[in-house]
C-alpha cells in the first residue's frame, strides 16, 4: 500500500536516514518496505555498500512499519547479519511485524539488493515508550 502523505512528511524528521537517501515504499499494519539509491558516499574503501548503510535502512524500516499509525515505539534490541554483497544501485528493505506485544514487538527486516539478492538480515525487538 502507497504512504500516506502525513506518513511520507512524518518521517522526512528521521533525518539521518533521509539525508542519506532513505524513502519510504510502502506502509501496511506493522509492515514497512523502504529503499535507497546507492551512491558513493555509500560505499567503504573497498568500493562494497558501508555495513552501516544495510543498517540504518534496516533501522528506517523498522521505524516506519512499527510507528506509522502512532508514534511511540523505539528499538529496544537490533542484530543484523551481512550475507553476500548488494548488486546494482538500490537497496530494498522489508519489516514485518512477527509478535506485537503490549509493550514489546518483534520484527523481521530482510535487506536486499534491486536484483532481489538478499544482502542483509536483521531482527529486531521495539519497545512501547507511550501510550
Amino acid at each position: 500500500m502507497k504512504p500516506p502523505e502525513e506518513t511520507v512528511r512524518l518521517f522526512e524528521n528521521d533525518r539521518f536516514a533521509t539525508e542519506n537517501g532513505a524513502v519510504i515504499e510502502e506502509v501496511d499494519d506493522h509492515y514497512a518496505k523502504c529503499s535507497l539509491v546507492l551512491g558513493k558516499r555509500h560505499r567503504n574503501a573497498m568500493g562494497a555498500v558501508m555495513g552501516g548503510v544495510y543498517f540504518t535502512l534496516a533501522d528506517f524500516a523498522l521505524a516506519v512499519a512499527s510507528n506509522w499509525q502512532e508514534m511511540g515505539y523505539v528499538s529496544l534490541n537490533s542484530e543484523i547479519t551481512y550475507l553476500t554483497p548488494a548488486k546494482g544501485e538500490k537497496l530494498i528493505a522489508e519489516a514485518v511485524c512477527v509478535k506485537n506485544g503490549k509493550t514489546t514487538g518483534y520484527y523481521r527486516i530482510d535487506v536486499k539488493d534491486e536484483f532481489g539478492n538478499l544482502a542483509a538480515a536483521a531482527t529486531a525487538t521495539t519497545y512501547r515508550v507511550r501510550k
